[in-house]
């Protein structure tokens, strides 16, 4: 058994050992307490991780035992995942996952209703062709948007961590734009030729990708097969009676329900 250690995650104090700590090598926890990674001290010496103490027993009960185990009333899920993501413990990550469409399967009977927009914008943007040499050019851009309500709250942080916007070179999930626990709105765009990596985030455009099979959404076609396997894989169905079958054929609306 190797020496206890005593960390200090949001001013609550937590004591275990090395090999715990270590015990999902590619985790942020495995690199910084194999000397991968610089490790910050408080002031009595235990290594302070400035993150929530709170739900950190869990994460710490998952490194000891690889199991989740959740009170039967927890309602930090949301919270929890973010701190999985945190420390990149991905075991605890694809468990959290599979909790929350465990959780989302228990619900009663559920609606999810998607309403599609889709417009094209012009862009103009600068292209540097030589050092000091710059050419102002444009191109047609596909922009995005989709209204998503569901009855399932759970179903919502579902698709969170199924999709993530890219912008300024990060992948953030859309549970962060979240209106309330029913309604999201998403906007995005496609990518545009020859458009510079720095004009996305200049003119503030966001583009969606699906996770983990890292594929971007550049159509509504994309969008909706997607939205459809997510949904499909959680007890949604089609709802026969809406929308009109035109409508559901040109992606303007998407109506599914989950009966149990």
């Amino acid at each position: 058994m190797s020496e206890p250690i005593t960390l200090n995650v949001g001013g609550k104090l937590y004591t275990t050992s090395l090999s715990t700590l270590t015990s999902f090598p590619d985790s942020m926890l495995g690199a910084m307490f194999s000397g991968k990674m610089p490790t910050k001290r408080d002031s009595h010496g235990n290594c302070f991780i400035d993150r929530d103490g709170k739900v950190f027993r869990y994460i710490l009960n998952f490194l000891r035992t690889s199991h989740l185990d959740l009170p039967e009333d927890f309602q930090e899920m949301g919270l929890l995942r973010r701190e999985a993501d945190f420390y990149q413990v991905q075991p605890l990550i694809e468990a959290l996952q599979e909790k929350e469409v465990e959780l989302s399967k228990a619900e009663k009977n559920a609606m999810l209703n998607i309403t599609l927009d889709q417009r094209t914008q012009t862009v103009h943007f600068t292209v540097r062709e030589a050092p000091q040499i710059y050419s102002l050019s444009s191109s047609n851009m596909e922009v995005f948007n989709a209204h998503i309500f569901s009855t399932s709250s759970l179903f919502l942080k579902l698709l969170g961590s199924k999709l993530y916007y890219c912008f300024n070179g990060n992948l953030s999930s859309i549970s962060s734009y979240l209106q309330d626990p029913y309604h999201v709105t998403l906007d995005w765009v496609a990518s545009v030729e020859g458009l510079p990596e720095e004009e996305y985030t200049r003119q503030n455009l966001r583009r969606l990708w699906v996770l983990p099979v890292k594929k971007q959404i550049n159509t509504f076609q994309v969008f909706v097969e997607e939205v459809l396997k997510i949904a499909m894989s959680d007890g949604f169905c089609v709802d026969s009676s809406h929308p009109h079958t035109s409508d559901f054929m040109n992606n303007k609306i998407i109506r599914l329900i989950r009966y149990k």
